[in-house]
């Protein structure tokens, strides 16, 4: 026999609600309340095998949730992590998989050591310095002369890309000798490196590329313009031919 509807008082109704304020935190919010009461009611089984089942069953709504990685291998191993994380590692199941600890999951990675160069003149880069102590280790001849030259060449574009100024060959020369430890001396040769003007063009034409690969290309409209509607007169022809 079905009971009679009996009104709810509405003053009982609003002191029993729950706000998020009084709830438990959620492990993993992206699953939701639901699925978090779910696991904490498999966690209170008694029973080991309606338990195991149990926490299968949360496990196929968990992958459900993502179908496209439902059947990755991987996956499923993300997702038993997972649920034993959400439970607090309080859940007593029988794993296909390895079951983390808590220790693990709370190690800090090592801090990685950067290296600290504090170079003098840093519009030169790391780049440069590292090409000069290879410079140094090569036995003089032709490469080691040309090597010296082009690295001479990229100190002057990357002074002018910085300083965007005129600057004398001379003063190349200097930075060199003092990066170098006094074994890269250009000072007493006539070496003539490229001119500045066209190092100033290769600059500006390079930062206009650039500038241009991220900005979309606006197509015009002027020669869509009238595109598929008939002009008056080409409408009247046409009856006329007809007629």
């Amino acid at each position: 026999m079905n009971q009679k509807y009996i009104k709810e008082n509405a003053n009982d109704v609003v002191h029993h609600l729950e706000y998020n304020a009084e709830r438990s935190h959620l492990i993993i919010p992206e699953y939701g309340r639901h699925l978090q009461k779910l696991i904490d009611q498999a966690t209170e089984i008694e029973d080991a095998e309606t338990r195991n089942k149990a926490a299968k069953y949360i496990i196929q709504v968990m992958g459900s949730l993502n179908p496209h990685l439902r059947d990755v291998p991987d996956f499923q191993h993300k997702l038993w992590d997972q649920l034993f994380i959400m439970s607090d590692f309080k859940l007593d199941v029988q794993s296909p998989y390895p079951i983390p600890s808590r220790e693990v999951l709370q190690l800090k990675p090592d801090t990685l050591k950067y290296p600290q160069n504090f170079p003098k003149y840093r519009y030169y880069g790391n780049n440069i310095k590292y090409m000069i102590d290879v410079a140094n280790k090569w036995e003089e001849g032709e490469m080691k002369s040309a090597l010296v030259k082009v690295i001479a060449n990229h100190m002057k574009k990357s002074y002018l890309s910085w300083n965007k100024d005129t600057v004398k060959d001379d003063v190349i020369f200097e930075h060199l000798y003092e990066l170098s430890g006094g074994k890269l001396n250009l000072l007493q040769s006539s070496e003539e490196l490229i001119n500045t003007t066209d190092l100033l063009r290769t600059n500006k034409r390079m930062s206009n590329k650039t500038s241009s690969q991220g900005q979309p290309k606006i197509q015009s409209n002027k020669n869509n313009k009238g595109q598929g509607k008939q002009k008056p007169f080409q409408k009247n022809n046409n009856q006329k031919n007809q007629q």
